[in-house]
């Protein structure tokens, strides 16, 4: 029930699961731990969260356990409260409980997303001091948040450090470093990493393929890109809608909106069908190039899918088209959605 966010419900099955007689233990605190911090209001949820723990604390039944511990770094990590999470580890290390390779891998990865390179070093730190060795995911999540700050120094000697190790690279490992070294317009880099992957015994796969096409875009090589995707086009396997998202991509980064527009209506001719993502991508292409007949006609295929916009694209429908189309525009999704 927690993983819908669903709060409430998950406070109502806590409620009957005592009133009936049952006594909660250490994984339903865990349970409903976790339903709050799936909350929107992250400070709220959090500061419930350390009223449930410091509860569990006083309850013999209901003490914490690593993954209680790990559920709240992780929380605090994400949130980006770093004296918090300095608290937890030093709570953590009073106790008799041992911190896992997953306490410092859920760390790390909130702290890499969030750009927080010197904090996940510090974790990393933390981890060795425990005598916990780094496992192939550790070295995935230092890979990646490297790759994301463009710190490729650092990046390749983990990397080097993961070849040498007794844990082997993942496709995940190498999609990264394509996707990332594509962003730095290092085509030729990404290449290499990409050529690694065949030379490893590795098969290259769907999502491998499409941070490819990225990688070409970012770098600015539309026509390598088209290359990849119509070998993917070619090799009989489903289409799926992530690939042709990909190639669009390619297509309006690099200003290409008519070269959009013709992807699109062939794929809709095909058993491929749009997403939202296709219509987000299509509709900042269009809009970026003031192609109001294009942007007419994806709100027309947007109404046949059933997608919904939001205020944001209505607000800059009105900058576009001009008031009195724009009011056009919302009444005439308005009627559709009534239908």
């Amino acid at each position: 029930m927690e993983k819908k966010g669903q709060i409430r419900m998950a406070m109502w099955l806590f409620s009957e699961m005592r009133n009936s007689g049952c006594r909660p233990d250490t994984s339903v605190y865990n349970a409903l731990i976790t339903a709050h911090l799936r909350s929107r209001d992250k400070s709220k949820a959090l500061a419930k969260a350390l009223g449930y723990f410091d509860k569990m604390k006083g309850m013999e039944r209901c003490r914490p356990n690593v993954v209680t511990y790990n559920i709240l770094l992780r929380g605090f990590a994400q949130a980006r409260k770093i004296s918090q999470v300095d608290a937890l580890f030093k709570n953590l290390d009073e106790s008799i409980i041992s911190p896992d390779i997953f306490t410092f891998n859920g760390v790390m990865d909130a702290y890499g997303k969030n750009g927080m390179i010197r904090e996940m070093e510090s974790v990393l730190s933390r981890m060795k001091s425990n005598q916990c060795k780094p496992d192939a995911i550790a070295f995935n999540l230092l890979i990646d948040a490297y790759g994301r700050k463009q710190e490729f120094g650092k990046m390749e000697q983990v990397f080097k450090s993961l070849l040498r190790s007794k844990h082997k690279p993942t496709l995940p490992t190498f999609n990264s470093m394509i996707t990332n070294y594509g962003k730095a317009r290092l085509g030729e880099k990404a290449e290499l990493i990409y050529q690694k992957i065949t030379e490893m015994g590795y098969t290259p796969s769907i999502i491998t393929h499409e941070c490819l096409i990225l990688m070409y875009g970012f770098c600015g090589y539309v026509s390598k890109a088209r290359e990849v995707f119509d070998g993917m086009m070619a090799s009989g396997k489903e289409t799926k809608v992530s690939t042709v998202n990909s190639m669009l991509g390619v297509y309006c980064m690099n200003g290409l909106p008519m070269e959009a527009d013709r992807l699109f209506e062939s794929t809709r001719k095909s058993r491929v069908s749009p997403d939202s993502s296709t219509y987000k991508l299509l509709y900042e292409a269009y809009t970026k190039a003031n192609m109001k007949e294009l942007l007419k006609k994806l709100l027309v295929y947007m109404d046949k899918d059933g997608i919904i916009p939001n205020k944001r694209f209505f607000l800059d429908a009105l900058g576009i088209f001009g008031s009195s189309t724009a009011t056009k525009v919302v009444q005439a999704h308005d009627d559709a959605s009534e239908k």
